[in-house]
């Protein structure tokens, strides 16, 4: 078993890279086990194809350096918050051991990213529960584990942070993550394909400005905000910055 220190359970292939790629860095670069699970494939998405997504999140998983990236293959799009998908989840859970778990909005323009928010984070819950049994692929029982923390990166819609972490030393790697999905974000050769709003080259400007925005709260260059329903606490007041 791979035990993870941070495990990031986000919906779409390329969520958890403008989420929160410069957490993951930061954190792996600090010795971290961190791991992405997408629960879909992103089928759904305008542009490109599940095949060429997978290449994609693989791609970016090398340039994180992630121990593990893996794909539940939820139905992108029409998944809801039912006892088939949060088993799935919680084996995920149980799998890795994770003591944080990330996951997306608590509400977003995409439809999907609040509803992958109540699924994650009751399968969390539950994955504690050791009387819900749910097994390897070889068949052996799994240990009940709940994260101590669950925390969901800011996506698209504007929600305060409740934490801010500084990726200033991280944000062109960062970006590189996020651009390894190139039939995703805007990229000349994909120029034939239809256009999003993701694709636009000022999609990736508001990426940008918000980390700006985040930072000078806490007066760094980059930073990405985090919420969550527990209230945080620190060992020392001179943690805060």
């Amino acid at each position: 078993m791979l035990k993870l220190d941070i495990l990031v359970l986000s919906v779409h292939p390329d969520d958890a890279e403008l989420g929160c790629a410069g957490t993951i860095l930061k954190h792996i670069a600090q010795g971290k086990k961190v791991g992405i699970v997408d629960l879909t494939r992103g089928e759904l998405g305008t542009r490109g194809s599940a095949e060429i997504r997978d290449k994609e999140a693989a791609e970016s998983g090398r340039i994180l350096g992630l121990s593990i990236r893996e794909n539940l293959a939820i139905p992108d799009g029409f998944f809801e918050n039912t006892r088939e998908y949060q088993l799935k989840i919680i084996g995920a859970i149980r799998k890795f051991q994770p003591e944080i778990l990330i996951t997306n909005a608590y509400h977003d323009r995409h439809p999907d990213h609040g509803r992958a928010n109540k699924l994650v984070e009751e399968s969390a819950f539950l994955a504690g529960l050791r009387k819900i049994e749910t097994y390897t692929d070889s068949g052996q029982l799994q240990e009940a584990w709940r994260p101590t923390q669950v925390l969901h990166f800011i996506q698209d819609n504007y929600i305060r942070p409740d934490i801010l972490v500084d990726v200033t030393d991280f944000w062109d790697k960062k970006i590189e993550s996020i651009r390894a999905f190139g039939s995703q974000f805007h990229n000349p050769e994909w120029a034939e394909e239809p256009q999003t709003y993701i694709s636009s080259p000022e999609f990736i400007q508001v990426v940008e400005a918000r980390a700006r925005e985040f930072g000078k709260s806490i007066n760094v260059k980059y930073a990405e905000g985090f919420t969550s329903r527990k209230i945080l606490g620190v060992d020392s007041l001179f943690d805060l910055r």
